[in-house]
C-alpha cells in the first residue's frame, strides 16, 4: 500500500506557488521612514508642553521609547501590508 498523498485536479504544484519576493532594503528603509517621521513630529508637538525644561537627552530617550514600539509593532507593518496589497494589483 503506498503513503503518497494523492492529487487531485484543483491542486496546482508546489513550484508554482512561490511567495511573492520581499520589498528591497531600499523600499523598506523609505517605509520605515513614512512610519517614523510622523510619528516624531506629533510626539514633538505633543509632548512639546510638558518637557520644555527637560535635558535633550531625557526628550529623546522618552520620545523614542514611544515612537519605536509603535512604529515596530503598529505602523510599519501596516504599510508593508498595504504595499504588499499594491503589489498583487
Amino acid at each position: 500500500m503506498s503513503t503518497e498523498p494523492v492529487a487531485t485536479p484543483n491542486q496546482t504544484p508546489a513550484a508554482a506557488t512561490t511567495p511573492p519576493s520581499p520589498p528591497s532594503i531600499h523600499l523598506r528603509a523609505a517605509i520605515t521612514w513614512l512610519a517614523i517621521f510622523p510619528l516624531v513630529a506629533i510626539g514633538m508637538l505633543a509632548f512639546a508642553p510638558l518637557w520644555a525644561d527637560w535635558h535633550p537627552v531625557l526628550r529623546a530617550l522618552l520620545l523614542t521609547a514611544i515612537v519605536v514600539p509603535l512604529a515596530v509593532y503598529l505602523v510599519v507593518p501596516r504599510l508593508l501590508a498595504g504595499y504588499g496589497r499594491l503589489r498583487r494589483h
